[in-house]
């Protein structure tokens, strides 16, 4: 019984030695199999999506020139305002130093002349204010402080109407982008309704739909910058206009008190000559026939 159980495993032995003979399995397959297996697992490779800038224009359509252009107007503005709003273009205490002498000196066509050789703010409201007194010389103050105010609202307006243009194009430049993209999707439909194969529309729906955002994107990102850029420089302005207004009081203060003085050397001009009329009139009352009063006499300055 051991024996015959003996023979059978010798029997199952030998067999599956001849089946692995017939049909060895080298270390290639294996790594081959190996192999397929990974790729068969790994994902796949991904797309190359990078476009560069010029790609982006051309693929944003015509709403990309006048994105363009306002972009370019929009850099050149913050340039001109970062070297005009400054607080020297407005009010420079050096002509301020040089106005509050010749003010104390009473020396007016001479602040007047020096107004016209400077382009601040302050020297426009001086130069109105001192080209009036120069052809109304009896003026009052209340006049001329009406004349500085007038003037001085109308600097503050100028420097405040300068810098809407950036909010201008803040407001547009969406709108552009937005319009750009209605168009692009407009044509993508309206080529997608002359095909027939499902691929070729799906190309196309994809092409304007990357035009319409393409311009939105481009839209959008100039009406930041410029909205962005609008809220530093109103900023700036106010601040500015806070330094004309003081500057304006000041030499209006100025003004007053000379304004004031030369109001109390007229009234004691006054009170001077009519002190010898008065004392004329009572040497005349006695010598006046029948005890009259005398004959009044009329103050010229009345």
């Amino acid at each position: 019984m051991k024996r015959l159980l003996f023979l059978c495993l010798l029997l199952l032995i030998a067999s599956a030695g001849l089946s692995i003979a017939q049909d060895p399995v080298t270390v290639d397959q294996v790594t081959t199999s190996t192999g397929a297996i990974a790729a068969a697992s790994s994902p796949p490779p991904k797309p190359d999506v990078s476009i560069t800038v010029l790609q982006a224009v051309e693929s944003g359509g015509w709403a990309m020139i006048p994105l363009a252009i306002m972009s370019v107007l929009t850099v050149m503005l913050i340039i001109g305002y970062a070297i005009t709003l400054r607080t020297g273009a407005v009010v420079s205490q050096s002509f301020m130093n040089t106005a509050e002498v010749l003010i104390h000196k009473r020396d007016y066509p001479g602040l007047l002349s020096i107004a016209n050789r400077h382009a601040e703010a302050i020297a426009a409201i001086v130069r109105r204010m001192f080209d009036f007194t120069a052809k109304n010389p009896n003026a009052s103050f209340e006049i001329i402080r009406e004349i500085a105010q007038t003037e001085g609202g109308a600097q503050a307006a100028s420097l405040q109407h300068r810098i809407t243009y950036l909010a201008d194009i803040a407001v547009l430049s969406p709108m552009v982008g937005l319009l750009g993209t209605v168009t692009g999707i407009i044509r993508s439909f309206a080529t997608m309704s002359h095909t027939t194969s499902e691929m070729t529309r799906s190309s196309l729906l994809s092409g304007g739909v990357s035009e319409a955002l393409f311009a939105t994107a481009a839209g959008l990102v100039v009406g930041i910058v410029s909205m962005a850029c609008y809220g530093i420089f109103r900023n700036k302005v106010q601040s500015l206009i806070s330094d004309l207004e003081s500057a304006t009081a000041h030499v209006l203060a100025l003004l007053a008190l000379n304004y004031n003085e030369r109001d109390d050397r007229r009234d004691d001009r006054r009170e001077v000559r009519r002190e010898p009329r008065r004392e004329e009139s009572r040497e005349r009352e006695p010598s006046s026939p029948g005890g009259r009063r005398g004959a009044v006499l009329v103050d010229e300055d009345f």
